[in-house]
């Protein structure tokens, strides 16, 4: 791996993406851009090339198809260059459980978890291997709020989280760092998924302001990054009060509780 590692960035055509891409490049990192538009990831591309001097390769991929989901496995296996990985493509959908159709549930689930899981999968024996390296998985705080309503994308951002903090344990023993990055609303295209007009809700972030906040906390290689959490406390609270339960999970008889009738 290169002192400087290129950083490959999923969804990177627009929004979270291609901010990541911007701020690494001025980072000094080559980068690899992997999104489905060609012509947005061929202008950012251009740009970035020639206000930093880096290296970018495009890679056009449909992440929800087999076909050009092993092109970018293959290419997060083989080119030792890339020793960061950021997991940012993913989608939405608007409507209730119930009057989502079951086709665009399926796709969801692909691109927002299977995916993820896949490139992960892909890169990290190689980053284990090497003693160093990063994944970064973008994820958000619906999968902490059920009571947000959203009830399938939420799953997969849960199981995002969950997936980064199980890499953590495992990997981070072998020098390679997880980041799950947990936003909440931001101003990017993915609310016209959903039918939704960003401009007409309160509290959006900026993207800008999202990705520079998350690099602060990729810096200070925090395991959990919340940039709209002001009181960091609240997360440790909770994630404390979840670690507290852990020895009382595994019992060979059921609780008291449950062993007496009401």
């Amino acid at each position: 791996m290169s002192q400087i590692p290129s950083v490959l960035i999923t969804g990177a055509s627009t929004g979270i993406g291609a901010t990541y891409a911007e701020r690494f490049a001025r980072r000094g990192h080559d980068l690899v851009l992997v999104a489905r538009d060609v012509v947005r990831m061929e202008a950012l591309a251009s740009r970035l090339r020639e206000e930093t001097g880096v290296t970018i390769d495009i890679l056009p991929a449909d992440l929800t198809k087999a076909e050009d989901l092993a092109k970018v496995e293959a290419k997060l296996r083989d080119d030792a260059r890339i020793g960061i990985l950021v997991n940012n493509a993913g989608t939405a959908i608007g409507k209730s459980f119930i009057e989502q159709s079951v086709e665009d549930m399926t796709r969801l689930v692909a691109l927002n978890a299977t995916a993820l899981v896949r490139l992960s999968a892909a890169i990290a024996p190689r980053l284990a291997n090497a003693g160093e390296g990063a994944i970064v998985n973008i994820g958000s705080v619906v999968g902490l709020a059920p009571e947000f309503g959203m009830s399938v994308y939420g799953a997969t951002k849960a199981f995002v989280l969950f997936l980064s903090q199980g890499l953590a344990l495992e990997l981070g023993p072998k020098g390679v760092y997880i980041q799950a990055v947990l936003p909440a609303t931001t101003r990017t295209e993915i609310w016209d998924h959903v039918g939704t007009d960003v401009n007409a809700m309160s509290n959006v972030m900026e993207v800008g302001d999202l990705v520079d906040a998350a690099l602060v906390g990729f810096d200070r290689r925090e395991p959990v990054t919340i940039p709209p959490l002001h009181d960091g406390g609240q997360w440790d609270a909770a994630d404390g009060a979840r670690k507290a339960m852990l020895g009382n999970l595994v019992n060979a008889l059921p609780a008291e509780r449950y062993r007496t009738q009401a």
